[in-house]
């Protein structure tokens, strides 16, 4: 699949319209998805770890009924979402793409955020891939097989994790929307790298009760979609506001943009660096403003992270006894990661606590007088697999993958990644960051960027079509 391809499959404002004038229906959704997924020559087969097929046809049915009853809960209703295998199901074993899970007690009943998506009427069609307990951003799986990014599968490249399996779900018609996880960047790496919209909420936007967990204290649950809309749609719901106000229209112009000199700019690959600039430019011609922010508080967030940080602490408090009884079973680079948090005394977590709430802070003032913060999702473009073999590269290429957008769990931010390369180029993903709370006011600027720099061959979705 190409990019072209990829730039054509319908945003969610798009199938609400086709399912509202019956155009298509519910059933025709979910047959079409499940037909790419049953394709030997294609992802399905390492992108859904479980799949729904015949309960996913019954609620097709079911909303489509409804449909022609006039009984709608919401203009999404019918639509085939992939669920990260992260989150509880009833019914269904949560592994979390993990071996050491498969043979764990099922879910009693639905993670907060899967209730939602399904009250709203969405149709969950699967469980899908992801790097094992979400400890990773390259979005590897040696126990399920890795999804190959969609931009050059020739050459077999990462699709960015953890949320793996939800991009390419996306990229491929496998869904049309899908539900992710953020503890460090795992909703915006993968779609900054499969050419995607991936949002990070504030983290206390979404409950987190259900979703089996890497960080306590960073975790966050997001959607990816096609477009700024279709994050936008997902949101509300997620957050339990389905039936939300349109997104206000904002044009570029007069839009106050800070770009942060520190950290985030360094060792740019030129593909980025070159796509960062031309978005730049067009944002500038289009009348924003641009302003420089030296921000030294985010070089301190990487030296406060490294020992490992909150992520290695409390993973390593979820998993210890699991390791000591079964610890051969985990993926090795997964292990070595939590490991680290062994080495992480009290004394350490309460100065790690501490710098949190003061960078925090300082962050926030900083970007205050801002309507959003602009950097690269990532600094390089997707690589290949074969990059990735030995053990050193991958420790590597995981932390540079990571680095940018982990400095928003750090603060406590919320943060949304559109692509900004040209059409047919490695997708390259721009990232829009704001302080806790600003999460629709930063979707409303994300759209208005996402028309300057990812203009769409039928154009963004209009203001009435985003909740």
């Amino acid at each position: 699949m190409d990019a072209v391809v990829m730039e054509r499959m319908p945003t969610l404002p798009a199938l609400a319209r086709a399912l509202e004038r019956g155009e298509t229906t519910s059933r025709a959704l979910v047959e079409a998805c499940l037909e790419r997924i049953a394709d030997p020559g294609g992802q399905g087969q390492r992108v859904y770890l479980k799949l729904h097929a015949a309960v996913a046809r019954q609620a097709a049915d079911a909303h489509d009924t409804l449909r022609r009853a006039g009984q709608v809960p919401h203009p999404l209703a019918g639509v085939p979402v992939s669920v990260k295998d992260l989150f509880d199901e009833a019914g269904h074993v949560t592994r979390a793409g993990a071996r050491v899970l498969a043979a764990a007690p099922p879910a009693a009943r639905d993670a907060p955020a899967v209730a939602r998506l399904r009250a709203a009427g969405l149709v969950v069609l699967g469980r899908t891939n992801m790097t094992e307990f979400a400890f990773s951003g390259v979005g590897l799986n040696p126990h399920h097989g890795t999804p190959l990014n969609p931009w050059d599968r020739a050459t077999g490249r990462i699709p960015g994790g953890s949320s793996s399996g939800a991009a390419v779900s996306l990229s491929d018609g496998l869904a049309h929307a899908a539900l992710g996880t953020d503890t460090g960047g795992s909703c915006r790496i993968p779609a900054a790298l499969c050419g995607l919209v991936g949002f990070k909420p504030t983290a206390r936007r979404v409950p987190t009760e259900g979703v089996f967990p890497l960080s306590y204290s960073l975790d966050s649950v997001g959607p990816l979609g096609r477009s700024v809309d279709c994050c936008a749609w997902l949101d509300a719901v997620l957050a339990g506001h389905p039936m939300a106000p349109p997104l206000p229209r904002v044009d570029a112009a007069g839009l106050r943009l800070a770009v942060p000199q520190t950290v985030v700019l360094d060792d740019l690959d030129a593909p980025v660096a070159a796509a960062f600039e031309r978005a730049l430019a067009r944002l500038s011609a289009a009348g924003a403003r641009l302003v420089d922010l030296p921000l030294p508080a985010f070089a301190e967030v990487l030296a406060v992270n490294a020992g490992g940080g909150l992520a290695a602490a409390e993973s390593f408090a979820i998993h210890r006894a699991r390791l000591a009884e079964a610890g051969d079973a985990y993926d090795p680079r997964v292990r070595v990661r939590i490991e680290r948090g062994a080495a992480l005394g009290a004394a350490d977590l309460v100065d790690v606590q501490r710098a949190r709430r003061d960078i925090a802070a300082r962050v926030q003032v900083a970007q205050a007088p801002f309507d959003a913060l602009v950097w690269p999702t990532t600094p390089m473009v997707a690589p290949a697999l074969d990059d990735l073999r030995r053990d050193a590269d991958y420790a590597r290429l995981n932390m540079l993958m990571l680095r940018n957008p982990s400095l928003v769990n750090f603060v406590d931010g919320c943060a949304v990644s559109v692509p900004c390369h040209d059409a047919g180029a490695a997708p390259v993903g721009l990232m829009l960051a704001a302080g806790p709370g600003a999460d629709r006011r930063l979707l409303t600027v994300a759209r208005a960027v996402e028309a300057v720099v990812a203009p769409r061959p039928d154009g963004p979705a209009g203001p009435e079509e985003s909740p």
